[in-house]
C-alpha cells in the first residue's frame, strides 16, 4: 500500500465524521445516529457508493436541516469527502465505511428517510445480479430501513441498469408514486437537488449518455 493511501487511513481513523471499524460509534451507531452522531432528530438520508461523497456533500449543502451519510467501503475515496465536510464545517454529514449490503448492522428499523444510489456499477454481467444496487435483496433491506413513506431515488447513465431496476420495481408489492425519465435533465423532474452532478456524472453526460432517473416510495 503507498504513502499516500496510508496517510489517508491514519487521517480517517481520527476524523470524527468517518464511522469505520476500530472506533467506538462503529459498534453503536445503529438505531441511534440523531442521538450519538448529529445531536439531533433531523431527517437521515443516505447515499450508498458515495465514492468520493460529492452527491452527499452537494444535498447536505442545499438541505442543511437533514443529516446525510455517505456509504461507502473504499476508505480513500470517503478521505476525500470527509475532507470536504471538515474544510466547509458540514456538520449534517457523516461517513460510515462497510459495504452496502452490511446496511442491517449500522442502521435501526425505520431509521431512514431517503436513499439515494448515484451511478452506482452497473454490473451488466447475469452472474453479477446479485451485486446489483437495486436487485431484489437490496430492495428488501432498503424496505426494512425506511420509515413507512421512506424514499428511493436512482441517478445512471446506464439503459440496462435503469431497465432492470424500472422492471423490478414495478414488480414489486408497496411501492408507490413511482417517477421516471430516460433523459433527466430534458424531464420536468429536475430540480437542484438532482441537478447536483459528481465526477462521474459529468464524465458520462460530457460522452453523450443521457442520464437516467427513476424514483419511488415504500408504503
Amino acid at each position: 500500500m503507498g504513502r499516500r493511501k496510508l496517510k489517508k487511513f491514519s487521517e480517517n481513523a481520527t476524523r470524527t465524521n468517518v464511522i469505520q471499524s476500530g472506533k467506538e460509534l462503529f459498534q453503536k451507531v445503529k438505531g441511534n445516529w440523531g442521538a450519538l452522531y448529529f445531536k439531533n432528530d433531523h431527517p437521515v438520508v443516505l447515499e450508498l457508493g458515495c465514492g468520493r461523497g460529492e452527491y452527499t456533500l452537494g444535498m447536505a449543502r442545499l438541505i442543511p436541516e437533514n443529516n446525510f451519510i455517505g456509504v461507502d467501503i473504499k476508505g480513500d475515496r470517503i478521505w476525500m469527502g470527509s475532507a470536504a465536510a471538515d474544510h466547509e464545517k458540514l456538520n449534517n454529514v457523516g461517513f460510515l465505511r462497510t459495504q452496502v449490503q452490511l446496511l442491517d448492522d449500522f442502521f435501526g428499523l425505520d431509521e431512514v428517510d431517503e436513499i439515494w444510489i448515484t451511478f452506482p456499477d452497473p454490473r451488466p454481467k447475469k452472474s453479477d445480479i446479485r451485486r446489483r444496487l437495486t436487485n431484489s435483496r437490496f430492495m428488501e433491506i432498503y424496505r426494512r430501513l425506511l420509515k413507512p413513506g421512506g424514499r428511493v431515488h436512482l441517478k445512471t447513465d446506464n439503459e440496462q441498469l435503469y431497465q432492470y431496476t424500472l422492471e423490478l420495481v414495478t414488480g414489486l408489492p408497496g411501492i408507490e408514486r413511482l417517477q421516471c425519465t430516460e433523459d433527466l435533465y430534458q424531464s420536468t423532474l429536475i430540480n437542484p437537488v438532482l441537478a447536483i452532478k459528481t465526477h462521474y456524472e459529468k464524465k458520462f453526460s460530457n460522452q453523450g449518455f443521457a442520464i437516467k432517473y427513476l424514483t419511488f416510495v415504500f408504503r
